[in-house]
């Protein structure tokens, strides 16, 4: 074989692994196709209605895992009348937005009991921080007025945070989509 037809072999061959790898990197990718959005909301119907202990560690590290996904925190009680008035439309909306806004309770300045028998008389389908201390209300600014709702966008940056009761659920849902989804 001749020099010249040596390196034109060499020259294919190399071309030749070149295609082979850039194509087996691309065929990987395409096997898997683009990168599925995280779904860590999934776990939380896991939890629905319950009381959850852990304090402000435990409810960081829940916003942590939901990042990606937009969530809706409500910081309620038993004694609050808003609150009843209003939880209605956190479990319905809760329902409607699943697997695209996850939906946290925060039960502030309240009993263990009076709290676990609130959410007997009004089941959610996402989970409940106790929160005797406001320790957990005061990292999303709550503990000062009841309700009081906080909305991150999927970033797990605080968009909003809404003192007192709301008056309709059409006005939370306006708020859903405004500061959660941005829509």
């Amino acid at each position: 074989m001749s020099s010249g037809s040596a390196s034109r072999l060499a020259a294919v061959i190399a071309a030749a692994l070149l295609a082979g790898i850039v194509s087996a990197g691309c065929g990987a990718g395409e096997r898997s196709g683009p990168a599925a959005p995280p779904r860590p909301a999934r776990g939380l119907s896991g939890q629905a209605n319950r009381l959850l202990g852990g304090g402000p560690t435990a409810f960081q590290a829940q916003l942590r895992a939901l990042h990606g996904t937009p969530v809706v925190v409500n910081q309620w009680a038993s004694w609050c009348g808003p609150c009843h008035y209003e939880f209605p439309f956190f479990a319905r909306l809760a329902r409607d937005y699943a697997g695209r806004v996850a939906f946290l309770g925060v039960d502030s300045q309240d009993s263990r009991g009076a709290a676990l028998r609130f959410l007997q008389r009004h089941p959610t389908p996402y989970p409940h921080y106790f929160d005797p201390s406001t320790a957990i209300a005061r990292e999303f600014r709550g503990g000062f007025a009841w309700p009081t709702t906080a909305i991150y966008d999927a970033g797990g940056r605080l968009t909003e945070i809404h003192a007192g009761g709301y008056a309709s659920q059409a006005r939370l849902e306006r708020d859903i989509r405004r500061f959660a989804l941005h829509g």
